[in-house]
């Protein structure tokens, strides 16, 4: 009998069964949905930015036959409230917030899905709740170390000069020396207009290095507005280093490294270059690693794409067997 080859497209469209919202104190509510099946394999997808919020495409990475499929904006994200706010914000409490939906929910153990700031959140959790986790799939590697802050900053202007440039002409040269503070004086401006116009600038820019391709569009997000959540909570975390140790997510390996997992990296990634994925394989010798040739950042590129949907295949069967 021919063996049927895996799939690499996402699934077909389908609509969440359930969504509402979580309090998680500190004036805080988190905007959370559900969709697939009630009695599937529980995965929950962790969004990248941090501050970028989920989209109902993020979805079709799963069976939804075959997985329950949990979304949530984290704090001051997407639908979460209060919009774009950096107070009681911080990776630990994301890591307290995702407990508490995991336990709102009734869930004993879920597959951690993230990617960028994504894969940073479920190492993470990971490390703080092992006994919780049946394993990760992680794209776009993103360790929260010093170096890769700077990188984003300035060392993206040597493959992306023109895309540097238009970022840096924002501020004015007498603040350019610490590009972060003053980008993070603009976007919490009371000034409202003052905020909008330095958050469209941090998008472009980050949208222009996202794909190989480059791009123009912000993220496919035309709307300051949209885009303030971002580069606001985005900018907050990296002015603290994402409120983690230089190395502490490699440092911490040993306490998931022996859960399954499937590293996928654009081997032209220049928001979270390959360095990060290799040095998190080098830690993790379980896991599958897949460079994809011909790939940038984004999850939405065709390579990538098709690598994350065989990865959430292959734990469908790796996991009922486990079952």
């Amino acid at each position: 009998m021919q063996q049927r080859a895996p799939r690499t497209d996402l699934f077909t469209p389908f609509d969440a069964n359930h969504a509402g919202y979580l309090e998680v104190g500190e004036g805080h509510r988190l905007w959370w949905e559900e969709s697939g099946s009630p009695d599937g394999i529980p995965v929950v997808f962790l969004h990248g930015g941090p501050g970028a919020g989920c989209a109902p495409a993020y979805r079709r990475f799963f069976d939804p036959a075959r997985y329950r499929i949990v979304m949530f904006d984290q704090r001051g994200a997407g639908r979460s409230k209060p919009y774009a706010s950096t107070e009681a914000n911080d990776t630990w409490r994301l890591v307290a917030d995702m407990e508490k939906l995991r336990t709102f929910l009734g869930i004993e153990e879920w597959l951690l899905f993230g990617g960028s700031w994504g894969s940073t959140l479920a190492l993470a959790y990971g490390q703080t709740y092992p006994d919780r986790c049946l394993g990760f799939v992680l794209r776009g590697i993103f360790l929260g170390r010093g170096d890769e802050v700077d990188w984003f900053l300035r060392g993206m202007a040597r493959v992306f000069p023109e895309a540097h440039r238009a970022f840096e002409s924002h501020i004015p040269p007498s603040e350019r020396q610490d590009l972060l503070a003053a980008f993070i004086r603009r976007l919490n401006s009371a000034n409202r207009s003052e905020a909008l116009a330095a958050a469209r600038v941090w998008g472009r820019y980050e949208s222009m290095c996202s794909t190989l391709r480059m791009t123009e569009a912000p993220m496919g997000i035309e709307s300051g507005e949209s885009l303030l959540a971002i580069a606001r909570i985005e900018a907050h975390y990296f002015m603290r280093r994402l409120y983690l140790e230089d190395n502490q997510l490699l440092r911490d390996m040993p306490k998931i490294a022996h859960l399954p997992a499937t590293i996928v990296q654009g081997r032209y990634d220049m928001i979270c270059p390959p360095t990060s994925a290799d040095a998190l394989a080098q830690a993790w010798p379980a896991a599958d690693y897949v460079i994809v040739p011909d790939a940038g950042h984004s999850a939405m590129e065709p390579g990538v794409r098709a690598a994350l949907v065989r990865a959430t295949e292959t734990f469908k069967a790796r996991l009922r067997v486990a079952a």
